[in-house]
């Protein structure tokens, strides 16, 4: 019995400290908490330099980043869900932008849907699958600079004219 009730009231503590998750998309007090900034906009040879090639990963956008990167119009968005925020925003055979290690990378078009920026490599392959509500299924791959494997992430992706 005395078990239990420490052991309950050592959750209740450890409970306790879970009360602020600042990820995006959360639901906060707009009165209280700052307005979100950009991150910072690098090349892929500073933004993950000393950074282990396990670590990265790509990240989602908040509003603020997608202004700092010009916006949605004319672009393609791929998100991991429907719903979700960008995760990837491009111009086809042109120029797009990834959020790795917390820095929005800018990536010049290489080749059909392969993009770069250094020894960064990022493509996309369109799937033959749409997801619930109706958006086309994509395939984001992305290699980090020295690492000796991809990581492949099914998403979504729409492209606003």
């Amino acid at each position: 019995m005395k078990t239990t009730l420490i052991l309950t009231a050592g959750l209740a503590l450890a409970l306790a400290g879970c009360n602020q998750n600042t990820a995006i998309g959360n639901d906060r007090e707009a009165q209280l908490d700052p307005v979100a900034t950009a991150a910072p906009i690098e090349p892929a040879s500073s933004a993950l330099a000393n950074v282990a090639t396990a670590l990265v990963k790509p990240e989602t956008m908040t509003d603020a980043d997608v202004s700092a990167i010009g916006g949605k119009k004319g672009r393609c968005v791929f998100r991991l869900t429907e719903v979700g925020y960008p995760t990837f925003v491009y111009d086809p055979g042109n120029q797009g932008f990834i959020k790795l290690n917390g820095k929005l990378i800018p990536v010049s078009a290489a080749g059909a849907d392969r993009y770069t920026s250094g020894d960064l490599l990022v493509t996309t392959r369109l799937l033959d699958d749409e997801g619930n509500a109706g958006l086309q299924a994509q395939e984001l791959i992305v290699v980090p600079p020295g690492a000796g494997d991809e990581l492949g992430y099914r998403g979504y992706v729409l492209c606003e004219q």
